[in-house]
């Protein structure tokens, strides 16, 4: 049994806490898998990279609408998967190897294994080359993610599936994918599959795709989805079978009665789970929620003194920015117990690298009305500005919500190209308290850039004028 100053659990943001600081430290990192999490290995980095690709083979299907006629030749899908994960795979083994054998970590333990709590401050890692060890903490950083969630459907198990944890290492493409989820997991990938050439069925139980966006956003996207994949609304699966020629056969139940579809190969994307479960906390009395969620306070600190938490592991946002400013939180107060700072969750945003992009902060419209909130809202569409004329863009459109009285923006709702980078300036305003009326009018805004999107629906806003 070892005694550490500090444990984490965990090298995805967990792994950014310990640095020079920590140098008196002793200081013990247990990681079950690849060193640098979900976002550098399964989740946004690779996945941003195909969505890059996929935007290029895509560009010739509506090239001609400029009077540029391209074609697409054909799409190597072996050196787009070995670029990117040729980049990735190198800085996570660099990483691991950093920790276990650079100076810099003389006063750092690595333990490749799955740690479970054994005790109210003891952990026993089952080592992945078979060892058992045995650690105690004075603290504790739980930082263990999250994973796919895949549910139970009579023989897709033995028929075989992929999540976003496999999917960007097949072999080959396949000619038909059928996507179960209506998520943004399951948009991205459509994108990135169809881009390819890949017939894609999105297979959504909902009777729209991105149902937890702003109501107006999830309708237009469905919308667009329907003309691009074969997207079959309101199906549940119900079963999926292997059939002899290799292909999988999944049966479905719809309104309209049973539903067949053949695919090649099957994506589950249906969203992900806290890796709660396997931290065995009871021993530890550390709390989670009905959904599995550490329980954690404006500190990071869950109910036990000493053990904190971040990321997926205990955030129902799962991103990675989000984990990164916990993890600033966690190593803040890590270091000075008697000066600890909270964690700012007040404008959390997203994105969704589909085709088209969707991007979001604060309250969606159905939130603001179901809270009672007053609110007024502005629109603009990408077609009404100079810069959408010339991407010929007549789907895209801007959202703002904003206090009537205060003129803050309590949220803005974005469909279109280049969405997340485009809302941005929102986020700013609304963390550090611009007005909607001071942010469209006291400035400059770059004409014609893509943010007169952002401009024109501020000015479209019915507030009352300053003073």
């Amino acid at each position: 049994m070892t005694h550490y100053d500090l444990v984490i659990i965990g090298t995805g943001s967990g792994n950014t806490i310990v640095n020079r600081r920590f140098a008196d430290w002793k200081v013990a990192i247990v990681e079950r898998g690849t060193f640098g999490g979900t976002c550098l290995n399964v989740g946004c980095i690779p996945t941003k990279m195909f969505v890059h690709t996929a935007d290029l083979a895509a560009t010739p299907s509506i090239s001609s609408r400029y009077g540029v006629d391209e074609t697409l030749d054909r799409v190597r899908w072996p050196a787009i998967r070995d670029r990117i994960f040729g980049r990735i795979d190198p800085i996570a083994a660099k990483s691991s190897e950093y920790r276990h054998h650079h100076a810099d970590n003389a006063n750092v333990t690595v333990y490749d294994g799955t740690g479970r709590f054994t005790g109210a401050r003891e952990l026993t890692v089952d080592g992945n080359d078979g060892t058992t060890s045995v650690l105690t903490g004075e603290q504790f950083v739980l930082a263990t993610g999250s994973r796919p969630i895949v549910p139970f459907v009579p023989g897709l198990e033995e028929a075989g599936h992929h999540t976003s944890n496999t999917i960007m290492r097949l072999e080959e493409l396949p000619r038909r994918l059928g996507i179960i989820g209506s998520g943004f997991v399951a948009a991205e990938f459509a994108h990135v599959f169809a881009s390819y050439g890949v017939e894609v069925t999105m297979i959504a139980r909902s009777g729209q795709l991105m149902r937890h966006e702003d109501g107006d956003i999830g309708q237009r996207f469905t919308e667009i989805a329907r003309a691009k994949y074969d997207v079959r609304l309101n199906h549940d699966t119900v079963s999926a079978k292997r059939r002899q020629d290799g292909a999988i056969a999944l049966e479905m139940l719809s309104p309209e009665g049973v539903d067949e579809l053949v695919v090649d190969e099957v994506l589950v994307a249906v969203g992900r789970t806290p890796n709660s479960d396997t931290l065995n906390l009871d021993a530890a009395g550390v709390a989670v929620d009905d959904e599995g969620r550490v329980v954690v306070d404006e500190f990071q600190q869950t109910n036990v003194d000493g053990i904190y938490a971040l990321g997926d592991v205990t955030s129902p946002h799962q991103l990675k920015h989000v984990a990164n400013h916990e993890a600033r939180v966690v190593k803040h107060n890590l270091l000075n117990p008697a000066d600890r700072i909270t964690s700012d969750h007040r404008f959390v945003p997203h994105a969704v690298f589909s085709s088209p992009q969707i991007a979001a902060v604060g309250l969606t419209e159905e939130q603001a009305r179901q809270r009672g909130i007053p609110y007024v809202v502005g629109r603009q569409q990408y077609a009404d500005i100079a810069y959408g004329w010339a991407m010929e863009d007549t789907t895209g459109f801007a959202k703002i919500l904003a206090d009537p009285q205060t003129r803050q923006i309590i949220g803005c709702h974005i469909i279109g190209p280049q969405a997340s980078s485009v809302i941005q300036p929102v986020i700013q305003a609304m963390s550090f308290g611009l007005d909607a009326y001071s942010m469209a009018r006291d400035q400059y805004w770059i004409h014609p850039a893509m943010s007169e999107l952002i401009e024109n629906a501020l000015l479209k806003l019915r507030l009352p004028a300053k003073g």
